[in-house]
């Protein structure tokens, strides 16, 4: 094995242990390394004593637009939140059907039409309850004449939450 050969394995194997990282994102039990999204965050929440969340976003989507978006939240405001108010907001999220209606909304606006075409998704009916549980938990909102889109302020934690159900 060549010397190159030998240290690519090596920065595979590195790479592999930092990925691995406890159920506390703590490589090995160890404190993670500070990296480039945590020093700002620890400076952003100097003044918060429990520290907080922060989730961004920058990108283009299928449909072409770009969307650019962050929020944060001290550790302290969601520990005190009422978590019964979002489980409705998560729940319409945990039904595939949905998921598959908010795939295809997501790459391009989509009317109730459009997506009776689309194979496992239902009746009309069906897709209308679908379209309206998720508008009312504001996944959703209609732009003219039937169309549906997921709002702006929306398409980034909509892709956060995706990514945290990743395994």
């Amino acid at each position: 094995m060549s010397l190159e050969e030998r240290l690519a394995e090596l920065e595979r194997r590195l790479d592999t242990m930092e990925l691995a990282g406890d159920s506390n994102g703590r490589a090995n039990g160890s404190v993670p390394p500070e990296g480039w999204a945590l020093r700002p965050l620890r400076e952003q929440f100097a003044d918060e004593r429990n520290g907080g969340v922060m989730f961004a976003g920058s990108g283009r989507l299928p449909s072409a637009e770009q969307y650019n978006w962050q929020i944060q939240f001290s550790t302290d405001d969601i520990v005190a939140y009422d978590w019964d108010d979002a489980a409705e907001c998560l729940a319409a999220l945990g039904s595939p059907v949905r998921l598959r209606i908010l795939r295809e909304i997501i790459r391009g606006s989509r009317t109730a039409a459009e997506l009776t075409d689309l194979d496992e998704v239902g009746t009309s009916g069906q897709i209308y309850h679908h379209l309206r549980q998720l508008a009312a938990t504001g996944w959703l909102h209609t732009v003219g004449r039937g169309r549906f889109e997921v709002p702006p302020n929306r398409v980034v934690p909509l892709l956060v939450a995706l990514a945290t159900a990743r395994r």
